[in-house]
């Protein structure tokens, strides 16, 4: 019985395993597919360079508003961040004492001048000396100046707008007695913004080499928050008179019109110097690859052979470079397929016109 099962299992039908056929695999055979080798040629054309600089924003004209006498605030007659026309009533202190000390010096000057009068009378008809006419016309001047001088303390106890402004926090209510010096607000004049930003020693001095005409084109803009543009251009109004040593900066002004008042004393932003430079050989930065902190392109020959070469970057933009020495526009840089060539070796390309690859600058080179 034993040797008939053995001989069953033996004999039995061997099942068949059916595997995928596999292609033949060479060691090394592998490559990575390589990108297609794109190139075009620098070219001329106006771009505009913009500098940036951090700024803050300050009214042309912002004093402190003072009281000039001692004395009790009467109701105000103004709010906060109301405008105000020159002349217009800031603030009352309680003119009682003041009236009252002007009526006294008022009287005097009556009294002098009767007795100027009187005097006078008297020396014509040869009863008194001229001398005894000069003392009371004497008198008579030292009361006029002592009444002017009480109007002049009546009239201080009045606060005026010295010009057209806004007028900031109330710093004092009514009631509070003030004294001589206190500071009950403040008063802007923003007709007229100044715009102080800082300038680095280079900036300074390429600003100051520069022709009249290129300072008279450029134009300044101001950025507020949120990258909003202030819709009147500015001018550079003033350069401070000397560099910050710790900075190495020196400060400028620009000056802003504010017909519509929005700019206010104390905002921020940036300021933003635009320059056409006409005629400048640009290349998309794109095509450009850094060696030990210098630029360099590959240029194809006219036997299509890939040389290095380097370059100077005379302005560094958003997406292109602005050259001023290196290359010319007939020469043809690698545009695509920077990475994947070398020095020396001869490769087969597609031509990009320089415009198609100036409108793609964004993207990166492969």
């Amino acid at each position: 019985m034993k040797v008939t099962r053995i001989l069953a299992i033996l004999l039995a039908p061997t099942p068949l395993f059916f595997f995928p056929a596999c292609q033949p695999h060479t060691a090394g055979e592998t490559r990575e597919e390589h990108h297609r080798i794109v190139v075009t040629n620098p070219v001329l054309k106006d771009v505009t360079l913009v500098q940036q600089y951090v700024c803050q924003v300050h009214s042309q004209r912002h004093i402190n508003v003072r009281a000039l006498e001692n004395g009790y605030l009467e109701p105000i007659l103004v709010k906060e961040g109301q405008k105000v026309n020159k002349g217009d009533v800031l603030f009352q202190i309680l003119p009682t004492l003041y009236q009252a000390r002007l009526e006294s010096e008022q009287a005097e000057v009556r009294l002098a001048q009767l007795e100027y009068d009187n005097t006078s009378r008297l020396a014509r008809d040869k009863v008194v000396s001229q001398q005894e006419v000069n003392i009371h016309e004497a008198k008579l001047n030292k009361a006029k100046a002592k009444a002017k001088l009480a109007e002049a303390e009546l009239n201080f106890a009045t606060v005026r707008a010295p010009f057209d402004g806004i007028v900031d926090r109330l710093l004092e209510q009514q009631g509070s007695l003030v004294k001589e010096g206190d500071n009950l607000t403040t008063l802007s004049d923003n007709s007229l913004m100044w715009v102080y930003f800082n300038v680095p020693e280079a900036r300074y001095l390429e600003y100051m080499a520069g022709p009249s005409h290129e300072k008279e084109n450029q134009k300044i803009e101001l950025a507020l928050a949120g990258g909003r543009i202030f819709p009147h251009d500015g001018k550079i109004g003033a350069i401070e008179a000397k560099f910050n040593n710790e900075t190495g900066n020196i400060a400028f002004r620009a000056d802003f019109p504010n017909p519509e008042r929005l700019l206010r004393h104390g905002q921020t932003g940036n300021v933003l110097i635009k320059r056409v430079l006409k005629d400048a050989l640009v290349i998309p930065q794109r095509a450009t690859f850094e060696t030990l902190d210098k630029q360099y392109v590959y240029v194809v020959d006219k036997e299509g052979v890939v040389r290095q070469r380097d370059i100077v970057v005379k302005h560094d933009m958003e997406d292109i470079f602005v050259i001023s020495k290196g290359l010319d526009v007939h020469d043809k840089i690698i545009l695509e397929g920077v990475k994947q060539v070398h020095d020396g070796e001869k490769v087969e390309f597609e031509f990009m016109e320089p415009e198609k690859a100036l409108a793609n600058a964004k993207y990166h080179a492969e």
